[in-house]
């Protein structure tokens, strides 16, 4: 099938790449290929003759989204609407990666694929434009969310495991609580779903949850890190600008359902850390 992926060269574009790669004809568009949130790259995307569209390309800086949510807007939300619009034009199914940041962390159990998104911030509103946008102009899409992605050079992971060996002591905050998934889970879960006709929301991340503490406590433990102490804070004492939803964690029922489940983040960060050490 030949296949064109947006963001190609962040981390998830690059996990998508090496595990599609083998069986694809695949179009790597990055940011100098695609420039999303203009009106030329529907005839840019229309011009690869796809067959299938991967969309990972967002602009994820979070705090940089508060700061500017016109610029969030036009990429995240405008952007997806032009690569829905190559697809109704290519006759192409769509996969569109979106984030646990459009709840708004007032749960008290997982979020279902289904339950009533209420972005608080730039980043989450944006993203939630984006679906909308899916969902108005296609028949056949996957919308994937998915959740604290590590897998590339730039994650948390890769922040502690530098932080750590650069301090003693770390603060990290107790009272945010997610998803941690790695991105090469992401990538093979997706390869499980675009070959299937169920088409619709699912969340494609690692089984179980945590905090940013916990997961950083996970981190300094797998890398043998007996040293660097981890000092607990809230989310108030982490000043930041935009405004963070305290619990998102994803329940995946809908994959699980076509049998794809992710394994348990802890076994994920284990390997992810052997990789990179």
């Amino acid at each position: 099938m030949r296949i064109a992926i947006t963001g190609a060269n962040g981390q998830l574009g690059r996990a998508l790449q090496a595990r599609l790669g083998r069986e694809h004809e695949l179009i790597a568009l990055g940011h100098g290929e695609l420039e999303l949130g203009r009106p030329e790259c529907v005839a840019q995307l229309v011009a690869t003759g796809a067959e299938l569209v991967l969309h990972p390309a967002a602009y994820t800086n979070v705090d940089g989204c508060a700061r500017d949510p016109e610029l969030a807007h036009r990429v995240n939300g405008l952007g997806t609407r032009y690569v829905a619009l190559a697809c109704r034009q290519l006759g192409a199914p769509l996969v569109y990666v979106s984030t646990n940041e459009v709840f708004d962390g007032a749960a008290s159990a997982p979020y279902f694929e289904y339950d009533q998104a209420r972005p608080i911030n730039a980043y989450g509103r944006s993203k939630w434009a984006g679906e909308q946008a899916v969902r108005e102009l296609l028949d056949r899409f996957y919308i994937v969310r998915v959740a604290w992605l590590f897998g590339g050079e730039r994650n948390f992971v890769r922040t502690i495991l530098r932080l750590a060996a650069e301090r003693d002591e770390l603060a990290v905050v107790a009272d945010e609580i997610g998803s941690p998934t790695h991105a090469g889970d992401v990538a093979a879960a997706v390869e499980q779903l675009i070959a299937t006709p169920y088409y619709g929301t699912y969340h494609l991340v690692n089984a179980g949850a945590c905090s940013r503490y916990e997961f950083a406590a996970e981190i300094v433990r797998q890398a043998g890190n007996t040293r660097t102490a981890l000092r607990p804070i809230t989310l108030a004492e982490y000043k930041r600008d935009s405004t963070v939803p305290p619990y998102t964690p994803l329940r995946n029922l809908a994959a699980a359902a076509l049998g794809i489940e992710l394994r348990p983040w802890q076994a994920a960060v284990a390997e992810y850390i052997g990789s990179v050490q």
